[in-house]
């Protein structure tokens, strides 16, 4: 696999959850869709979107539900894909779903591995990998990034930091589509700043590559470990997505 099939295979994916072609997202100009459900749309995904927009880095492909159409349409004539997804301008989007009692709720970048980089990170603890097996026992609130109890179904394969016989920090992956596999990883307070989140994340980046399958990676553009993470592991950011909910959803996962 190359970085050139991996970069394709995610923006069929996109292509996929989005409701449009992949050479979309590399247009001249930007692109508005109509969302509909589909069975092979990363699994966490709730379609149809009010609207989901993405960019790999030129246009911004807007998907929209069935009346929003317009709203993305003007949004978009009023800027580039630079500032589509910062503020002043999305004041301007959340404006225009008001009426409709939605705004925006997720901004996110999503980073794929540059095989020219990835490379296993050194770490003073044991590494061992862990599979579906393994899990039962793992589903606690300190490995919450790493494991989804709410998908269990889909976590697959793991890679567990090890001080003597106490877990110290988990990468897990979770198969979120036929080509994808997702990475998130947790380290314990007292031994963060050990190079153990690197580790981790690239010796499961490697393992998902060795099964055929490409690792990517998410994080709030806010959360800078997070992102320095991605860095050191060996990832690249590689598209930016933006996602309007429900006001009822946003203040149910604000009151939690």
């Amino acid at each position: 696999m190359t970085n050139r099939e991996i970069l394709d295979i995610a923006m069929r994916q996109s292509a996929v959850d989005l409701c449009c072609s992949p050479s979309d997202f590399t247009a001249s100009e930007n692109v508005i869709v109509r969302s509909a459900k589909n069975d092979n749309a990363r699994i966490y995904l709730e379609l149809p979107f009010i609207c989901n927009m993405v960019s790999y880095g030129g246009n911004v492909v807007a998907s929209a539900g069935e009346g929003f159409e317009d709203i993305a349409r003007e949004y978009l004539s009023r800027t580039d894909a630079m500032h589509c997804f910062e503020t002043p301008s999305i004041y301007l989007l959340n404006r225009a779903f008001e009426p409709f009692g939605a705004a925006v709720c997720f901004m996110a970048e999503y980073w794929l591995p540059d095989l020219n980089a990835l490379k296993e990170q050194p770490c003073r603890f044991e590494l061992r990998t862990l599979y579906k097996e393994d899990f039962a026992e793992l589903y606690k609130p300190e490995w919450s990034n790493a494991l989804c109890e709410k998908r269990s179904f889909a976590d697959v394969l793991a890679v567990g930091a090890y001080d003597g016989s106490e877990l110290v920090g988990l990468a897990g992956c979770s198969a979120d589509c036929g080509d994808m596999w997702q990475i998130g990883v947790d380290v314990l307070p007292g031994y963060r700043r050990c190079g153990i989140a690197s580790a981790l994340t690239s010796r499961l980046a490697l393992l998902i590559l060795d099964e055929g399958k490409v690792p990517f990676y998410c994080c709030a553009w806010c959360n800078i470990r997070s992102a320095r993470n991605a860095v050191k592991s060996g990832f690249r950011p590689a598209w930016n997505e933006m996602t309007v909910k429900s006001m009822g959803f946003i203040d149910e996962l604000n009151n939690h």
